[in-house]
C-alpha cells in the first residue's frame, strides 16, 4: 500500500509514526510550506512532493492531515484520480462540502475515511461494548469532558479554517455520543467565548437530547494552562453506572447492579496501552482497504456529528435549543 501524507502537523506526525507501527512505508508528503514537508521526508525516510497532483502520482492512498477548510477541495482532486483518502476529523466546515466529499468518494468508487479517533481509544471502546452488550440496560444520562489549552498553530482559532473549538474538538464527543445513543433531536449550547468573544480561550457546554429520551452533557474546551488535557465520561443506564477520568483513574469502573453472580470492576490501563489508539485506527483502515469491509466510523457518521457541530455554534449564537429536524 503506497501512502501519501498531506500535513506535517501533530496529527500529521501522529498518522506518520501509526502508518509506520502498521508497517507502511510513506511515500510521499506535502506541506503547506516545502521547507516543512523536506523536514517531514528527512525524518521519515520519504520523498517530499510541492504539488498534490504530483504526490497523487505516486501513491494509492491519500492521508489528510490538513486544516478543515481545506478538506473537501483535497478530497476530490484524490477522488477524481481514483485514491482512497483518510481524513482527519471535521469532515468539512459545512454539510454541503461533506455531502460533496460523500458523493465524489462514492460516483467515483474510491473509500472515504474520517479518522474520529475516539472510537479507538480502548476506555471509549470497552464503554461502548459495555452498553451495547445490555448490560447498563437503558441508556439514560451521557456525560463527557474533552479540554485542553488553546492551540498553538494561528488557523485553529480561525473559525473560516477550523470551526472553533465547539467544531474542532467537541466533533470527537459528538461522535462518541451519536455511536452510543442514536439520532438527537435537539441541541443547546452555552460558552465562556459568549461573553468574551476576543478571548483565545473557549469553555462550552453542550447538550444533546436524544429521540431515544436520554440525555447527554457534553464539556469541552481550550482553556487549561499550556500541557494540561484531560478527559472523562460517565454513562449511566437503569443498570447501573460506567466511568472514568483521565487524571483520577486509570481503569474503566462498573457500577452494575448485580445479576446471578456478582459484578466486579472492568479495567482497561489508560497508562500502559498495548498499542496507540492512532496505530490501531490506521491499522483499521488498512485491514479494511484490503479485505474490502466496513469501517468503524462511516462517511455518514462524520456528516452525522459535524450537523451536532453545526447545530451547537447555532444555539450559541442564538441561545435558544435547535432542532434538528428544522435544522437539517
Amino acid at each position: 500500500m503506497r501512502v501519501g501524507m498531506v500535513g506535517t502537523g501533530s496529527m500529521g506526525l501522529a498518522h506518520a509514526n501509526a502508518w509506520l507501527e502498521a508497517g507502511v512505508r510513506l511515500s510521499g508528503v506535502i506541506s503547506g510550506h516545502l521547507e516543512h514537508a523536506q523536514a517531514f521526508a528527512q525524518q521519515h525516510h520519504t520523498q517530499a512532493f510541492q504539488s498534490l497532483q504530483d504526490l497523487l502520482e505516486v501513491v494509492d492512498v491519500l492521508d489528510i492531515c490538513a486544516p478543515t477548510h481545506l478538506h473537501r477541495e483535497m478530497t476530490e482532486v484524490a477522488a477524481l484520480a481514483g485514491k482512497h483518502i483518510i481524513c482527519e476529523k471535521p469532515i468539512a466546515l459545512s454539510v454541503q462540502d461533506a455531502r460533496a466529499m460523500i458523493e465524489v468518494c462514492s460516483s467515483h468508487k474510491v473509500r472515504l475515511f474520517i479518522a474520529q479517533v475516539v472510537r479507538f481509544f480502548p476506555q471509549y471502546r470497552a464503554a461502548q461494548e459495555i452498553l451495547k452488550s445490555g448490560q447498563l440496560g437503558n441508556l439514560g444520562v451521557l456525560r463527557l469532558k474533552r479540554a485542553g489549552y488553546p492551540p498553538s498553530p494561528t488557523w485553529f482559532l480561525d473559525e473560516t479554517k477550523s470551526g472553533g473549538m465547539v467544531m474542532d474538538l467537541m466533533i470527537h464527543d459528538f461522535d462518541y455520543a451519536l455511536w452510543l445513543g442514536g439520532q438527537v433531536s435537539r441541541v443547546y449550547a452555552t460558552s465562556a467565548r459568549a461573553f468574551h468573544p476576543s478571548s483565545n480561550r473557549d469553555y462550552a457546554l453542550v447538550t444533546l437530547g436524544f429521540e431515544s429520551g436520554a440525555m447527554a452533557q457534553i464539556e469541552g474546551g481550550w482553556a487549561y494552562p499550556k500541557g494540561t488535557f484531560r478527559t472523562s465520561l460517565d454513562i449511566a443506564g437503569s443498570q447501573g453506572l460506567i466511568e472514568w477520568h483521565s487524571d483520577s483513574s486509570s481503569t474503566i469502573k462498573n457500577f452494575l447492579e448485580p445479576q446471578d453472580t456478582d459484578v466486579g470492576a472492568v479495567g482497561i490501563p489508560s497508562s500502559v496501552l498495548t498499542e496507540d489508539p492512532y496505530t490501531t485506527q490506521i491499522k483499521h483502515f488498512k485491514h479494511a482497504l484490503e479485505n474490502e469491509t466496513p469501517f468503524d466510523v462511516t462517511p455518514q457518521d462524520a456528516l452525522a456529528a459535524l450537523e451536532i457541530a453545526l447545530a451547537a455554534r447555532e444555539s450559541l449564537q442564538s441561545g435558544r435549543a435547535v432542532h434538528l429536524a428544522g435544522f437539517r
